[in-house]
């Protein structure tokens, strides 16, 4: 089959305008090199982190204009003279920081973000180093496959990247963004006891149709901290939290958490000054961890483990074309989705 020259694509063109910044343009279908692929992108998703690059927001490496996106899944069509690892009609998934491969991040490999630095996923084909992308689960379609990149693979990392999580601790998740979903559906599959916060009735029972033991709504219980460890054997507290909420949530975490148990900061949606100091770190003898992602070899054991327990990621059940990219940002800035927004590229 002969491929195209030019291809459809979003790019982020401005720091300054917000989703009048990101331009629909045709651009030209990528070459591979020698170790790179070319593939043809089906699917793809959106990150908080995509709606808040536009408008300067980002706190990491970002080098304008690029390519919008993270998450991106579809089939190799081509291949460089030196690839071993792939051949044409192989399903991959893209890998987040593409210098990532594996162990700690380190400042070349947070400064290779796709979507940030290198052009991402909101176009038809991609070119992508043979060790920038992943096998992708035999079970997920390609816009299910794409949620991973970035969502579930902060929440794999959070959970196994420092302190493997062992069958039978606790965990406890916060609200209903893509992290949290995963968090929890990798909890369970790990054998943990999962506490989950929401605000609203409806997401309390799409929560326990996801396997949480236990519900709190936040709103009617502003010290649901206190809450999630009476609910933990002998009020020892949980093992691992993962903290989304920020400057209005921390000091929950904090009365949550057990001794030597992890908090893991994957965002700050409640805002970025907390009242708690983190000397609190000391009297509650605890770990709070930034986490960015995570590298290919964590991305690999989550795949293995997504395909072995036939876990499937929350889509929203709107899906967006790449035409209508920008209607999937605003309704993502609107936060009328449940789940992952996800987005089919034809």
């Amino acid at each position: 089959m002969s491929l195209p020259s030019t291809q459809t694509q979003w790019v982020v063109t401005s720091k300054e305008k917000g989703f009048d910044g990101l331009v629909k343009e045709q651009g030209a279908v990528p070459q591979p090199g020698d170790n790179d692929v070319l593939v043809r992108l089906y699917g793809a998703s959106l990150n908080y982190r995509d709606l808040i690059i536009p408008q300067g927001k980002y706190p990491f490496p970002v080098d304008l204009p690029v390519v919008a996106a993270s998450d991106g899944a579809g089939e190799v069509v081509a291949v460089g003279s030196k690839v071993t690892k792939w051949k044409k009609g192989d399903k991959v998934t893209t890998l987040f920081n593409q210098w990532h491969q594996f162990g700690d991040i380190d400042t070349r490999a947070a400064s290779s973000g796709l979507g940030g630095v290198f052009d991402g996923t909101l176009r038809q084909y991609g070119v992508f180093h043979e060790d920038g992308v992943v096998r992708t689960p035999s079970n997920l379609d390609h816009v299910e496959a794409a949620t991973l990149v970035c969502a579930g693979l902060t929440s794999w990392n959070a959970l196994y990247g420092l302190k493997t999580l062992k069958p039978g601790q606790w965990v406890l998740t916060q609200g209903t963004g893509g992290v949290s979903l995963f968090a929890l559906q990798f909890a369970k599959a790990g054998g943990a006891k999962v506490i989950a916060t929401t605000s609203s009735k409806e997401k309390a029972e799409m929560l326990k149709k996801l396997g949480a033991d236990h519900v709190i709504d936040y709103r009617e219980d502003p010290n649901w901290g206190e809450t999630a460890r009476k609910l933990t054997p002998n009020n020892q507290g949980v093992d691992h939290i993962i903290e989304v909420g920020g400057a209005g949530t921390l000091g929950q975490s904090l009365a949550a958490i057990k001794y030597e148990g992890i908090i893991s900061i994957i965002g700050f949606l409640g805002g970025a000054q907390p009242k708690e100091s983190i000397l609190e770190t000391l009297s509650r003898i605890c770990t709070v961890r930034g986490v960015y992602v995570g590298s290919r070899q964590l991305m690999e054991e989550m795949c293995a483990a997504i395909e072995a327990n036939d876990i499937h990621p929350v889509v929203d059940k709107t899906i967006f074309t790449l035409d209508q990219a920008k209607e999937a940002y605003e309704y993502m800035w609107a936060q009328k989705h449940f789940g992952k927004v996800g987005i089919k590229i034809e």
